[in-house]
């Protein structure tokens, strides 16, 4: 081989090197949008904001004590807690009900949601008679869900400093209009007493196929911690890593394994050992997300974790007997490792799935820290590639497209929300922003202390002082993501008049009012929350499904047009899944959501854009476990509207 030959050789990987960065620094300067194609699109929606109904009586704190050797960093330590779920608590047949919790007064508030009539007075759900410290213990989320699968909704509420707690409705199945109250709940434990867990994320999934719905709890800081005890004598530590920490809380997967219902309510669950590897386990979660993504109607899970990369877990479990292998995507020469499923070093925050590209499979949005001139990650959008089989090897059929969809960077990210709200069948992404507000600048000693030596990182006193009055973050309004006819998200927010400077946590959506519009809230960390009611202009034509499992195993599948009502009884079917075939040969995909995301709740119920369809049948698949754990299909012709499915065995 010649000199020059060998020279050129040597000189590719170079040379492709200085392609890739010449073409990521293109990718870097993101496209703008002409004022008026910008306002064609706020042009399809409206909301009216209203703030949440507030607890008078309680005092009001913007930070938390803290463990003394957190003292340093309590303003950091203080900044989750804030949340908010929508659902349909009292049986009305809406999802019209809230339950958030508020991070001024440490409570946890129920409520119907503003503008909804009053049908009773907001609450707060606490904790006693069973051990509670409001001192040493905070609420950080609830999640609706029927745990003892009467027919009457309940609410879990996780904590840092305890297990969670089982509400369960007391009221009799049947009953609808519940008139509610803090007096109607049983409080129930669902782990051993005594145990101090910091859970930041929770959801529901049948995980066995065993057709019951489990509980999967995933923990921030250490089990055992006492991080809010500002009486503790104990050297806290935070994680050993910015990018590769495994020092965390566990995972608890908890298998539904009984229940009771009426005035002596409960619900059993008993823990499974040994199905997470050591890292899945001890990773720092913040959300978590549980979808059936190849099919067979068990669901994988995702925990979006801090200071660590992310994981996709394969389900291979039976009933009673649970197994997961761990999926990462494959990489190439130009995709770089960070972008790549599960071996990311970013900071995931919120996670939730939805049909981005619009071939009729799910696909995975993941909301990260993506502020611009400090920590500058990405948001990932993994689109799924269809072949499912690769998930047998362990290797995760998707890819990152966040840069080119436009969806790649927001801010400070926490919860993410995939959702139609002009129901012209296309999705549109929202992130809750944020991190601490005030008016001392540290992003300098934040970057210091990302770039420094991990070895540092696990003790407090090596922290630069993030106390009362310092800002990261602490103005960045909310996006509301919109795609264009070229496929590619714009971020119209402001031009929508919701750009609002908060930090945020959780974001819920629901049709409030059965109008066929959805609606969401935002929960907001020390300040007030709000609702957005959807008052968008000629939203189209839509169907909305209520999937519920039938009380009575045997009973037939029957349909209902409307709201449940209480000829209809059942319990949300979680995990069921639904597959919109529209005339031009589209399909819109949907699965039941059982509290997918960091601290935001959406309903259970399924909504479809059908866009100028209004009159028109379409042809709906459902399927789902029936209650003896065995799968069941079924194919509807449906109008547009709402419609109770009662999914029979």
């Amino acid at each position: 081989m010649s000199g020059a030959a060998e020279y050129l050789r040597h000189q590719v990987p170079r040379l492709i090197a200085i392609v890739i960065v010449v073409a990521s620094y293109g990718l870097a300067q993101q496209p703008t949008l002409p004022n008026d194609q910008r306002a064609e699109l706020a042009s399809h929606f409206r909301f009216a904001r209203m703030q949440l109904p507030e607890l008078a009586g309680y005092p009001l704190q913007s930070v938390r004590a803290v463990n003394p050797s957190l003292n340093r960093i309590s303003a950091w330590i203080s900044s989750v807690g804030a949340a908010v779920a929508l659902n349909d608590l009292d049986r009305d047949g809406l999802a019209n009900d809230l339950c958030y919790v508020d991070t001024r007064i440490n409570q946890v508030v129920v409520a119907p949601v503003p503008g909804t009539p009053a049908r009773y007075a907001p609450f707060a759900l606490r904790a006693l008679p069973l051990p509670y410290n409001p001192a040493t213990m905070a609420p950080m989320g609830c999640l609706p869900g029927d745990l003892n699968e009467d027919a009457q909704p309940d609410i879990l509420v996780y904590y840092w400093g305890r297990a969670p707690i089982a509400f369960l409705n007391t009221a009799a199945a049947g009953t609808t209009g519940v008139h509610l109250n803090g007096d109607g709940y049983l409080r129930r434990e669902v782990a051993p007493g005594g145990a101090r867990w910091f859970s930041n994320a929770a959801t529901l999934a049948d995980l066995d196929g065993d057709g019951h719905s489990d509980l999967i709890i995933g923990n921030y800081f250490p089990d055992g911690a006492q991080v809010l005890d500002a009486t503790a004598t104990d050297q806290e530590q935070m994680q050993h890593s910015m990018s590769r920490a495994f020092n965390g809380g566990g995972k608890h997967l908890l298998l539904w394994s009984g229940a009771a219902s009426g005035a002596e309510a409960t619900v059993r669950f008993t823990e499974a050992y040994g199905a997470l590897d050591e890292e899945t386990n001890h990773g720092w979660t913040l959300a978590t997300g549980a979808a059936d993504l190849d099919g067979d109607l068990l669901p994988e899970l995702y925990f979006a974790n801090d200071f660590g990369p992310d994981r996709l877990l394969y389900n291979r479990s039976t009933p009673g007997h649970l197994r997961f292998t761990r999926l990462e995507g494959a990489t190439t020469l130009t995709t770089p490792s960070s972008k790549v499923l599960g071996h990311d070093s970013f900071k995931g925050m919120g996670v939730d799935f939805g049909d981005l590209n619009g071939d009729g499979l799910l696909d995975i949005f993941v909301s990260n820290i993506t502020s611009s001139y400090a920590l500058e990650e990405s948001n990932f959008a993994f689109i799924s590639t269809g072949d499912t089989s690769q998930m047998q090897a362990g290797v995760a059929p998707y890819v990152d497209r966040s840069e080119p969809l436009g969806l790649s960077r927001a801010g400070w990210g926490w919860d993410a929300r995939l959702a139609d709200f002009d129901n012209d069948g296309v999705l549109e992404a929202q992130q809750a922003l944020g991190f601490v507000q005030g008016t001392i600048n540290r992003w300098p000693e934040l970057q210091e202390l990302a770039m420094g030596n991990d070895d540092l990182l696990s003790n407090p006193a090596n922290w630069p002082r993030f106390q009362p009055g310092i800002d990261l973050a602490g103005h960045q309004p909310n996006p509301f993501f919109v795609r264009d006819s070229t496929g590619r998200y714009y971020d119209i927010a402001a031009d929508l008049g919701i750009a609002e400077p908060q930090v945020s946590r959780g974001i819920a959506t629901a049709d409030v009012d059965g109008d066929g519009r959805l609606d969401f809230a935002t929960a907001n960390q020390w300040g007030p929350s709000a609702f957005f009611h959807n008052t968008s202009p000629d939203p189209g034509g839509f169907l909305g499904l209520h999937l519920l499992m039938p009380l009575q195993s045997a009973a037939p599948l029957r349909v209902r047009s409307g709201h449940p009502g209480a000829d209809t009884l059942g319990y949300p079917a979680i995990g069921a899944t639904a597959t919109v075939r529209l005339p031009d040969g589209r399909r819109l995909v949907a699965e039941v959501d059982g509290g997918n995301g960091h601290s935001g709740k959406r309903s259970p119920d399924l909504q479809f854009g059908l866009s100028k369809l209004t009159d028109v049948q379409v042809q709906v698949d459902l399927r789902w476990r029936g209650a003896d754990g065995r799968v069941h299909e079924q194919t509807l012709a449906l109008t547009p509207g709402w419609h109770t499915v009662v999914l029979g065995s």
